[in-house]
């Protein structure tokens, strides 16, 4: 029962995705995928002032599990761990690669323009682009993952090991491609069927529901004292950690239990119909993800976010956020930046060889849907 494929329903054909070819997409999948993107322009909108004001740190922390993690996760949903074939790394090389190198180099022209040293990003990645870093790199590692007799604990122990190698940190995103690997590999099984009675039982929607609002009352009574590199994933464990540097893996295996269980609550609740205007700007998740910085940027640089400071300049600044993610996630806007988040590559590889293709092993219960994302 918990290994039958999760029912899914066709629709439309993606046009937005990342290392997959296009299916009919899921709903359900592009629905929980707005989401997750609207709150990472909120949260990256708001910046500096999440420190400052109480309401908006408090919904960072609540909220931290539906962002990164969910995208994480939503990322497995929609990547195979057959073998690596010749197509499946012209896809890596066009959907990820490409795209992580030509909004890079538009990132460091921003900063030129806004008069900083040009600088070339290529072991570290601007902003939220060390989440293609990662997802290269999970996708490189999952057909090895799956095939260990307990991939979950393994790469559990493995991201919980991490934090104590100092040389794993910011650079080629080594830290939180580790430490993310069993939440990306746990979305993986998701999209085989796992977990199937959770997402139709009846009484896991009241769970899921208490779920959400424990996240909610953590968030606002305890979130000054949840540190942010806790959540992060990105350094080493400190000797600052209250549970002292030989405890500090606890502390990050709640974190990562906490987020999965979350994302569950969070899938279980999100509608599965088709929802207008919500369910196709869902499909630019993508596109959300890789845009968002480069209009947020200047906007911060310029001091226009600092100043925001009455509760009515706060709820204009976060419908700015609503705003900008409906714009980006649009189909106009993602076909006119379909060259960079989608490249062609002809003018880099070599004709195929003739005569007779290997068809490439695809999961037998791969999701009809198409792209990670998007999200942070």
């Amino acid at each position: 029962m918990m290994d039958k494929p999760l029912p899914r329903r066709a629709t439309a054909v993606s046009t937005d995705r990342v290392g997959g070819a296009d299916r009919a997409r899921n709903p359900w999948w592009d629905n929980a995928r707005f989401l997750s993107a609207a709150l990472i322009v909120i949260l990256h909108t708001g910046g500096s002032l999440l420190a400052r004001e109480e309401v908006l740190h408090s919904f960072h922390i609540a909220t931290w599990a539906f962002r990164v993690p969910a995208f994480v996760m939503l990322a497995g949903v929609f990547s195979s761990a057959g073998p690596l074939g010749p197509r499946s790394l012209r896809t890596l090389l066009q959907s990820i690669v490409l795209p992580a190198l030509a909004f890079s180099l538009l990132y460091s022209l921003e900063k030129y323009w806004m008069g900083n040293e040009f600088t070339v990003h290529v072991v570290q990645l601007p902003w939220t682009l060390w989440f293609l870093m990662s997802l290269f790199f999970w996708r490189l590692l999952l057909p090895l993952v799956v095939q260990l007799r307990h991939p979950l604990l393994v790469t559990t122990g493995v991201a919980l090991a991490v934090g104590y190698v100092e040389e794993f940190g910011l650079a080629f995103s080594a830290s939180r491609t580790l430490v993310y690997l069993p939440l990306f590999y746990l979305g993986w099984r998701i999209g085989q069927g796992f977990l199937s009675t959770w997402f139709t039982s009846r009484w896991s929607l009241f769970v899921a529901a208490a779920g959400i609002l424990a996240s909610c009352v953590v968030g606002w009574l305890w979130h000054r004292d949840i540190k942010g590199n806790w959540l992060s994933m990105r350094h080493p464990y400190s000797v600052a950690d209250p549970l002292s540097l030989e405890w500090a893996w606890v502390i990050r295996l709640l974190v990562l239990a906490s987020a999965a269980a979350l994302v569950l609550c969070l899938l279980r609740l999100m509608p599965r119909r088709r929802l207008p205007l919500i369910t196709t700007l869902g499909a630019g998740g993508f596109t959300i993800y890789l845009l968002h910085p480069l209009v947020i940027l200047p906007v911060r640089e310029l001091g226009w976010i600092s100043r925001v400071n009455t509760p009515i300049e706060i709820v204009g600044l976060v419908l700015c956020a609503i705003l900008l993610t409906m714009v980006l996630g649009s189909p106009p806007v993602r076909h006119l930046v379909r060259p960079l988040t989608r490249p062609s590559t002809g003018w880099l590889f070599a004709p195929a060889p003739p005569g007779p293709q290997q068809p490439e092993r695809v999961p037998a219960h791969a999701p009809p849907v198409p792209e990670p994302v998007h999200t942070p």
